[in-house]
């Protein structure tokens, strides 16, 4: 499980939880946890590739604990590794809920991004390098 401290730098994204977003026991369904997660992740790809990025993989995700309706989401998504074309994002979310100031962890994974370039094919991530 991660640290029980969010991280001190500002979320990629941050979101409200809201009732559309449940599975059918009333917590926040995982796919959409996944689907939030997966913007975080390319937000970063796309800013250090500076261009075109898809997401080809998903690994290691983690459901720690229930996100409820209401609770704010902060994910933050940091770059954990660059290859020729690829780079690999590991996101961390964290909930709080709105009449609260204490946060918690609530899911992680690692999204896996191709730079593509304007056909839609592999491009290297840094093209100066």
């Amino acid at each position: 499980m991660q640290d029980l401290i969010p991280p001190a730098t500002e979320p990629t994204i941050r979101v409200v939880a809201m009732p559309t977003d449940t599975n059918p026991a009333g917590d926040i369904f995982g796919g959409w946890l996944m689907s939030q997660m997966d913007l975080a992740a390319g937000t970063i790809a796309a800013r250090v590739s500076k261009g075109r990025a898809s997401t080809v993989s998903v690994d290691k995700i983690q459901f720690h604990q229930p996100v409820t309706v209401g609770d704010e989401v902060s994910f933050y998504a940091e770059l954990v590794k660059i290859g020729r074309t690829s780079m690999r994002i590991h996101v961390r979310v964290w909930s709080r809920a709105r009449h609260q100031e204490d946060s918690k962890p609530v899911t992680e994974g690692v999204f896996t991004f191709v730079a593509l370039d304007e056909n839609a094919r592999p491009r290297p991530v840094q093209p100066d390098a």
